[in-house]
């Protein structure tokens, strides 16, 4: 099984948990009710990201073999398929007028194999067919198919492709930093109070004389401990350096 990066632990089930309940905890508290301990653990939060596929597996619905269920790539009409340049789509057409244009588009409409959508059974044979389809033509003529349609497609993008795809360019979801370093704008959005776009952190000396002046030191006592390198002035933004988690060095 491939990692889901961290997105499941560190940001959904640990960082978004906690602000959702610090949120809560506010509100709770501004209607009268007493302030209280937030225990939000990522693997809780993780489990209660899965909460529909425990509802399925608790219904019978799903099973503990890897690949064989409906969302988890075991049928053919909720997968990444591989197409003619070896790039890749998704498609996650599981209503019954979603798949029914799925079929159309892949030109499988008038064969009655693939009529019992939900027969397990037939879904391994069915998804040789599909991954057939899919490969007699490339990534972006599937789009050019595929786009308008309410089939719940999607290429795969690269990191490096994402911010130019015409919805995320619309929308404006990746906006610069530093230099050419994009981001994620912020989300979700306010109209009243909409949130500033992110930035870099603060560079070490930049807020020093701020600081002093605000703790009650005279201009010219800052001015003298600027003078005796005592404040050392801000670095110049380094993207190599200053935008790197973890320390980790860009890759050239």
């Amino acid at each position: 099984p491939v990692p889901p990066v961290n997105y499941l632990g560190d940001f959904g089930g640990g960082g978004m948990m906690l602000a959702f309940a610090i949120v809560a905890g506010i509100l709770g508290v501004r209607s009268g009710r007493p302030g209280q301990v937030i225990d939000a653990a990522m693997t809780d939060g993780s489990a209660l990201l899965a909460a529909l596929t425990w509802q399925l597996y608790g219904g019978g619905y799903w099973n503990d073999a890897q690949g064989t269920n409906w969302l988890d790539t075991g049928s053919h009409f909720y997968d990444t398929y591989t197409c003619a340049d070896g790039k890749f789509i998704t498609i996650g057409s599981i209503e019954p007028q979603f798949y029914h244009q799925l079929r159309e588009a892949l030109g499988v409409t008038d064969d009655a194999d693939f009529d019992p959508q939900m027969d397990f059974n037939r879904w391994p044979a069915l998804k040789a067919k599909v991954a057939a389809v899919f490969r007699t033509r490339t990534r972006d003529e599937w789009c050019a198919i595929m786009e308008g349609t309410d089939i719940c497609f999607a290429p795969v993008l690269s990191l490096g492709e994402a911010p130019g795809h015409p919805h995320n360019a619309a929308r404006e979801t990746f906006v610069p930093v530093v230099g050419d370093v994009l981001q994620p704008a912020p989300a979700p959005r306010f109209s009243a109070t909409p949130a500033a776009p992110p930035r870099p952190a603060r560079q070490p000396g930049s807020d020093g004389a701020e600081i002093l002046e605000s703790l009650g030191y005279a201009p010219e006592k800052v001015a003298a401990l600027e003078r005796g390198g005592v404040l050392l002035p801000p670095e110049p933004l380094d993207p190599d350096r200053d935008v790197a988690p973890f320390g980790l060095m860009r890759r050239r």
